[in-house]
């Protein structure tokens, strides 16, 4: 059993959105025999992609799994979204995985969201192979897309196979090391030939550069290289091998997965070339402790991923870290300090699923169906070796919408609704607006939450509207002011009575809220004086121009009087809050908007168009920095501005540039916004 765990394969398909993963790894099922036919994003067949999301926007929203067999070795796939979207858990699932095919478009070649992810693969230490698809597609060219992996991802990469023919003339491709060329009939079924001898010299060269390579990633293979001048087949193989291993290559195959060609030498390459579940680095949790990869020690798994099946209910995608699960069994859930009762684990394809037979050992990626307390970012374990893998640090939300009912009264059920996707998506957060009320749901981009609110409204049967959240305005004061507070009233019985005199400053940004107690003699009792303060911070919340939150202020309560009968907390309550509210009229009362923090990549050639952009929303770049075609642009925008930029982004760029936000300080707003935010709330109040 240890040897068929040893030949396992575990691995995440990754790339940017539309560079044909999913396709890809159709072909790769349909050449293993798992399927019997090639299913295709555009008509709405794949067997990974199968939400109605996904059909509509033919493309993948979330991440699949799929379970096949390749030389009587089981694989495990995670297909994984592309799209910048939707890509706010992706750390979560690359935990799952001992190595990366990672997927670049022979036509756009590499992006900046290509290096982002790139990156994510770099960061968890995942073995790759870079797979060069859509080689039959019109403006493919396969030159731009391997020169981008060295020049901008900064790879060593290694030419394993390289195209024969490009665009409709693609029809094979030659085994650099093999010395031999491989071409496609018209179904993608191929056989073996000479190198075109057109080729035969330039596939001379490349061999000699990928030998080159891999004698340069080992010392005793380059010591015998500057010796000899060349290395035996087997001294070859074990040499890059140990090469990709150590992250220090990654081999480079092409093909085309809507045409069905490449797939065969791709599996090859994954099996003979990707790490098997033993070779993973003893798993560490968060104080340092380390788990071995072993099939003989102790039972833990780590939960990367969240699905609810219509059929099956929830389901809790889960890597095994170590040891071996056979059937039922009972783990402890070390989070959370309780039992876990788990029943047979199931092998996926797709929405399809099957149990798994004989033992499940390290790599294997099941689902568990129905588990209590279990959510992703947990680790099930053995209750006498716990165990519990360190979990990523999830990137800032980019965006945030307020969701409401269609109809009035329903506000509690959207609420639940929109709640049960947090199981599913760890990347989105629900909330409340303490000053609006609203429902607020955050997530990676506009899309993102489109997507999330479609995904709830069909599975609960609940009507919700989409709007752009109220902005976190705040509102200050420029000067000083001495004011009185006074509250009386007289209604027969025991009347009301609070006097206080207190001075209201403005203050620096960022400074907040300060009260300062000056009272002597007596004047006010002791026990009345946090009231004045109280109604003070509370008038403060309601706000004067526009109903926002009053800051960067000092209260200074230094004067007033009491009646030994009248006067109560209360009554100094409402003192505190007049006294500010008279203020008000005396100061210079001024809005702040929010600023955030952005950072657009992009290539090069869109830089002018960007900056031009950004100052139009009134931004202040603050830099740039380019590197191998990408340009990194940073500048402070106000909020306000940037709500809806993510799809004004993609409109400028064509999709390729990517941005992050996050809110940095708050800076007084020009008249023309402040005349507006005035005029709404107005309106809104009458």
């Amino acid at each position: 059993m240890s040897k068929a765990f040893e030949a396992q394969r575990t691995y995440a398909l990754v790339g940017t959105g539309g560079c044909g993963k999913t396709s890809l790894a159709e072909m790769l099922l349909f050449q293993s025999g798992t399927t019997n036919r090639l299913g295709r994003v555009e008509e709405g067949t794949t067997i990974l992609d199968f939400e109605p999301e996904e059909i509509k926007r033919r493309g993948s929203v979330q991440p699949a799994f799929a379970t096949y067999e390749w030389q009587k070795n089981r694989h495990f796939l995670i297909d994984t979204p592309g799209d910048n979207n939707y890509i706010g858990d992706i750390q979560y699932l690359l935990k799952g995985a001992d190595a990366a095919v990672f997927v670049v478009d022979a036509v756009d070649g590499v992006r900046p969201l290509t290096k982002r992810l790139w990156n994510f693969v770099k960061s968890e230490g995942l073995p790759a192979i870079t797979f060069i698809n859509k080689m039959d597609r019109d403006r493919a060219d396969f030159d731009m897309a391997f020169n981008g992996l060295s020049s901008m991802l900064g790879i060593r990469p290694v030419l394993l196979y390289m195209p024969i023919g490009s665009k409709q003339d693609f029809k094979g491709v030659v085994d650099v090391l093999g010395e031999k060329a491989f071409l496609f009939d018209a179904e993608g079924k191929f056989s073996e030939a000479p190198i075109p001898a057109d080729m035969t010299d330039e596939v001379s060269v490349l061999r000699e550069a990928t030998i080159e390579n891999i004698a340069e990633s080992d010392e005793e293979l380059m010591e015998k290289y500057l010796e000899t001048g060349e290395l035996t087949p087997e001294e070859i193989a074990l040499g890059l091998r140990s090469g990709v291993l150590k992250g220090e290559l990654v081999p480079v195959a092409v093909g085309s997965s809507l045409e069905n060609k490449g797939g065969a030498q791709l599996l090859d390459a994954i099996q003979t070339l990707f790490p098997s579940p033993m070779d993973h680095a003893p798993w560490m949790d968060a104080e340092g402790n380390t788990r071995a990869s072993s099939a003989e020690g102790p039972l833990s798994m780590f939960a990367f991923k969240t699905l609810a099946d219509p059929f099956a209910g929830q389901l809790t995608v889960m890597r095994v870290l170590s040891g071996t699960l056979n059937g039922e069994a009972s783990l402890r859930n070390v989070a959370k300090e309780e039992p876990e009762r788990i029943g047979t684990p199931l092998f996926m394809i797709g929405k399809d699923s099957s149990p798994a037979r004989g033992g499940v050992g390290p790599g294997a990626i099941v689902a568990l169906p129905k588990l209590k307390l279990t959510k992703t970012g947990d680790t099930l374990a053995d209750e006498k070796q716990p165990f519990a893998l360190a979990t990523p640090t999830l990137p800032p939300r980019l965006i945030s919408y307020a969701v409401a009912p269609k109809e009035k009264g329903d506000e509690d059920k959207v609420f639940a609704a929109v709640h049960k996707l947090l199981d599913e998506d760890i990347s989105l957060r629900l909330g409340r607006d303490g000053e609006s009320g609203d429902i607020l749901i955050s997530g990676m981009g506009q899309m993102h939450i489109e997507t999330s609110v479609e995904k709830a409204m069909r599975r609960y049967k609940c009507e919700m509207v989409l709007k752009t959240p109220k902005i976190p305005y705040r509102e200050t004061i420029k000067g000083k002011a001495q004011v009185q507070g006074r509250h009386k009233k007289q209604s027969g019985g025991r009347g009301q009575f609070g006097d206080c005199w207190v001075e209201i400053e403005g203050m620096p940004h960022g400074f907040g809220y300060e009260f300062e107690d000056a009272i002597v003699g007596g004047v006010i009792p002791r026990q009345y004086i946090p009231a004045v303060d109280k109604g003070i911070q509370e008038s403060a919340q309601r706000g004067y121009l526009a109903g926002y939150p009053l800051v960067d202020f000092r209260a200074k309560l230094y004067d007033g009087s009491y009646h030994n009968v009248d006067s109560s907390e209360m009554a100094f309550k409402i003192a505190g809050s007049l006294a500010l509210k008279n203020a008000m009229d005396k100061v210079k009362p001024a809005l702040l908007e929010p600023i955030v923090m952005l950072s657009v990549q992009i290539p090069d050639e869109y830089m002018g168009d960007v900056i031009g952009d950004l100052s139009s929303r009134r931004g202040k770049v603050l830099g740039s920095d380019s590197q191998s075609g990408i340009t990194e642009i940073k500048a402070h925008v106000p909020m306000n501005e940037v709500l809806r930029y993510a799809p004004d982004l993609r409109s400028m760029t064509g999709g390729q540039g990517v941005f992050t936000m996050e809110l940095t300080h708050y800076e007084e707003a020009p008249p023309p916004v402040v005349d507006k935010v005035v005029a709404e709330y107005q309106a809104a109040r009458e």
